[in-house]
C-alpha cells in the first residue's frame, strides 16, 4: 500500500505521486481523477477572479496534470483506464457557479479529446457526471443557500429529481469501480451521468 497526500493544483506534486506509484508498483492500471471544489456561489459578474482561478486550478488544471503524467505511463505499458469526475454542471448550466461550471465543462472536453488520442494505445478514458450526491461539498453548498436551515433546503432541492433524493457516495463508487475495471475497456470517451435522471428532465 502507498498513501500520498498532494495538492492536485501543484503540477510537481502530481508528478511526484505518479512517479512514486510507478516506482513502487511498476505500473498504473487505473486512475480516478476525483479531487474538486465548488467554490463560492455568485452571479458571473460578481464572481471573484481569484475564486474563479482557484476553482479552475483544482478542478480542471488538476485533472490535466494527472492525465498528463499518468497517460505517459499507460501509453508505454499499452493499457490502463482513467475516470475523471465531471458533474452535471459540466453538461448543462446550473447557475451561480461560473468557476465550477467552466471547470467541469473543461473536464468533459479534456476527457473526450484525450480518449480519441489514446484509445489506440489500449487506454480508455471516461468521465462521470454526478448530480447532487450527499457529500460534504454538497452539504456546504446547501449551507451557502440556507444556512442553518440547509436540511430543509435540501428537501426542496431534490423535489424535481425523478428519484426524489440525493445520491449516495457509495453509488458513485460502484460506477467508478466498474468503469476502472477491465470489463469497461471498450467504453471510451463517454460521460456517464449519475443523478437519478434529473439531467434528462425537461
Amino acid at each position: 500500500m502507498l498513501l500520498i497526500s498532494a495538492n492536485v493544483a501543484d503540477e510537481n506534486a502530481v508528478k511526484g505521486f505518479v512517479d512514486a506509484t510507478v516506482e513502487k508498483f511498476g505500473k498504473i492500471d487505473g486512475f480516478f481523477n476525483n479531487a474538486g471544489i465548488e467554490g463560492k456561489q455568485n452571479l458571473t459578474e460578481d464572481f471573484g477572479i481569484e475564486e474563479f482561478q482557484k476553482v479552475v486550478s483544482i478542478n480542471l488544471n488538476g485533472v490535466f496534470y494527472g492525465m498528463k503524467y499518468v497517460l505517459k505511463v499507460m501509453k508505454e505499458q499499452g493499457s490502463g483506464s482513467i475516470v475523471n469526475t465531471a458533474s452535471v454542471g459540466g453538461i448543462r448550466g446550473v447557475g451561480n457557479q461560473s468557476g465550477y461550471a467552466a471547470s467541469k465543462h473543461g473536464v468533459v472536453g479534456l476527457t473526450r479529446n484525450s480518449a480519441i488520442e489514446y484509445g489506440q494505445y489500449g487506454v480508455s478514458i471516461k468521465a462521470i457526471a454526478p448530480g447532487a450526491i450527499m457529500t460534504p461539498m454538497v452539504e456546504g453548498s446547501l449551507r451557502q443557500i440556507g444556512g442553518e436551515n440547509w436540511e430543509e433546503v435540501g428537501k426542496e432541492f431534490v423535489k424535481p429529481n425523478p428519484m426524489r433524493r440525493f445520491g449516495k457516495p457509495e453509488e458513485v463508487g460502484y460506477l467508478v469501480a466498474f468503469l476502472l475495471s477491465n470489463q469497461a475497456d471498450f467504453i471510451n470517451g463517454v460521460v456517464v451521468p449519475i443523478d437519478g435522471g434529473q439531467s434528462y428532465k425537461y
